[in-house]
């Protein structure tokens, strides 16, 4: 079997490509850098949202399974979904639990924020939720039944470890440079379900050619839920066991993304409810399936990144924000351009001034 992976490097990528290859399929995975081939495994460099690189792998090669974890505009996928499903047996669509709306207990069949919302400005947005969930209208009306709709939430890997609205790039490289974490209550004293991006992925291997599959969606995700501080407190120990000492940790009230423009509505409609689900439906199509605890897990990812910790970039506005509050200073050094270190001086010292600043200078832009 030959099986397309479209943009397969990330955490759930990176799994999934494995646990194919190890069952002998053959797998192509789309990539922005140039990566070597491995057993079973052929890396193209090309950038998947350009239409005309996919058109051209599809083209050429038949695909009887398409694995789509890129994140398109609504317009964008509107030009190529239609494309994909007369194109291969069977299209997995990565969309994502955060479409759904608050709920105690989430099952596939809980109202989505796209269908329930009255906050008409977020309505006109195309923010992640909305996306993903407007995507998965066009598949259901599209008359084909050869697509799967994957609904993964929150994952933990080797490689990406999140804390609310944090990842490892913000919160652990900061700890690493011996300042302290700065946590938001807001979202801190909520509930949350964390599951193992390897669980996510074996789930997805064995819904490929399962007949139960077909034409329907499924949350892949633990049923067992976790606090945030709980999180924390799980890092802090591995942290503190690496490096002889508890790292400091600053207390805000308020999440600073909620004075961002777009990045607001993932925590008022997302980090601001406690999040469980119902994960029946998953099990029952793939046989039963064990999810790792995410004590467990989490514990082992990061004791694993720590071995060898690599970080992707150091946000110049993220290390402001978070010295503003906790009194410290980043060496300017730690930036390649003056722009970047005048971005951080500028959110230092005036943390909301500068999102409003920035979005004027957007808005000014783009006029």
């Amino acid at each position: 079997m030959k099986v397309l992976v479209l943009g397969g490097t990330g955490a759930m990528g990176t799994h999934l490509v494995s646990i194919l290859a190890e069952a002998g399929m053959r797998v192509d995975v789309t990539s922005r850098q140039e990566l070597a081939d491995k057993t079973n495994i052929h890396y193209i460099k090309g950038d998947a949202h350009n239409f005309s690189f996919v058109k051209s792998l599809l083209t050429q090669n038949h695909y009887q399974v398409i694995i789509d974890f890129m994140t398109y505009t609504t317009v964008e996928f509107n030009d190529r979904y239609l494309f994909y499903l007369h194109n291969t047996d069977q299209y997995f669509y990565l969309s994502t639990s955060r479409v759904y709306a608050d709920a105690e207990l989430i099952t596939e069949e809980s109202p989505r924020l796209l269908d329930v919302t009255t906050d008409k400005k977020y309505l006109e947005t195309d923010e992640y939720a909305l996306c993903k969930a407007r995507q998965e209208d066009l598949l259901r009306k599209s008359g084909k039944f050869n697509f799967t709709i994957i609904r993964p939430y929150k994952t933990y890997s080797e490689i990406r470890l999140q804390l609310g609205a944090l990842d490892k790039e913000t919160f652990v490289q900061r700890i690493l440079k011996g300042h302290s974490a700065v946590i938001p209550m807001d979202v801190m004293s909520h509930t949350t379900t964390l599951t193992y991006a390897r669980d996510v992925a074996t789930c997805i291997a064995k819904l490929i050619g399962n007949p139960k599959a077909m034409g329907d969606t499924f949350n892949i995700v633990t049923s067992e839920n976790i606090k945030w501080m709980d999180v924390l407190d799980i890092y802090l120990n591995v942290l503190e066991n690496k490096m002889g000492y508890r790292p400091n940790v600053v207390e805000i009230d308020r999440c600073p993304q909620l004075d961002v423009n777009i990045e607001q509505y993932q925590i008022l409609y997302d980090l601001h409810y406690n999040r469980q689900f119902d994960n029946t439906k998953i099990k029952e199509a793939v046989g039963g399936y064990e999810f790792v605890h995410p004590k467990e897990g989490l514990s082992k990812c990061i004791a694993s990144f720590l071995e060898n910790p690599k970080f992707h970039y150091l946000d110049c506005r993220a290390e402001g924000i978070h010295d503003y509050y906790s009194h410290e200073f980043m060496s300017l050094n730690q930036w390649a351009t003056n722009r970047q270190r005048l971005h951080y001086l500028l959110y230092r010292f005036f943390p909301v001034s500068g999102e409003k600043i920035a979005l004027f200078c957007k808005r000014m832009k783009h006029k």
